[in-house]
């Protein structure tokens, strides 16, 4: 059974990659801040946890060491983990900007050195990185979010080239707005604006989540470098 690492994977979109993973018989080592019920209901011989703080960025190499001695390898790891802090440029905390380059840049790159050397050991692996349509359209107030996704892009495409020699595909997942609880929780007229913009009616998790297991399948093998729009045909 292939080992798949998510991190941020006990709730929302990070656990519909996990339930959709475990479904097509990957084990899932979920990494966030805290464990969930939810995680939990995962089928026990098929997930295991690690409550760890990303932004701890000198821990990693152990953390990703630790799952390698639990699991005997690593074959693909999900970078899902991420904050976004709305609020104008000008106004905005220094504390939240770093905050924000770190777990959302710094700890995917960091993450994805250290279980890369695994991969190229084992001439084989998958590395997914989940950025944003932000990324590439822009948003008031989301200026160094869609920064640090825009950085996972390019990052994306870099490392697909190092890694691509090995057999280890490096590629990006972008979601659009989706059905969850923060969008639920938006005033009707937004809401209603951002539902006209995607024919196709908002993704949801599990749509996004499909998208990140096809790149960890085998079909996907000669696919590598892109970046995976999942957004109801919003930016189209």
């Amino acid at each position: 059974m292939k080992t798949v690492v998510v991190t941020g994977a006990a709730k929302g979109l990070g656990l519909s990659i996990s339930r959709d993973l475990v479904g097509n018989g990957y084990f899932v080592v979920g990494i966030g801040r805290n464990r969930t019920d939810d995680f939990d209901r995962l089928p026990e011989n098929q997930r295991s946890f690690h409550a760890y703080d990303l932004q701890a960025l000198d821990g990693i190499q152990d953390l990703v060491r630790q799952i390698f001695t639990d699991r005997g390898q690593i074959y693909g790891l999900v970078n899902n983990a991420g904050m976004g802090l709305d609020g104008v440029l000008a106004t905005q905390h220094k504390s939240d900007i770093a905050n924000m380059l770190t777990l959302n840049l710094e700890a995917p790159i960091t993450l994805a050195k250290y279980t890369a050397r695994y991969m190229i050991r084992q001439k084989e692996g998958r590395i997914v990185n989940i950025t944003s349509i932000i990324a590439s359209t822009g948003f008031n107030g989301l200026a160094v979010y869609a920064a640090t996704k825009a950085g996972l892009e390019g990052f994306t495409r870099s490392l697909s080239r190092e890694l691509g020699r090995v057999n280890v595909t490096v590629n990006a997942v972008a979601p659009g707005y989706m059905m969850t609880e923060m969008t639920e929780s938006l005033d009707g007229e937004k809401l209603a604006s951002i539902t006209r913009r995607a024919p196709l009616g908002l993704a949801t998790t599990e749509d996004a989540a499909g998208a990140v297991t096809y790149l960890m399948s085998e079909q996907a093998r000669k696919t590598s470098g892109i970046v995976l729009t999942v957004d109801g045909g919003s930016t189209a």
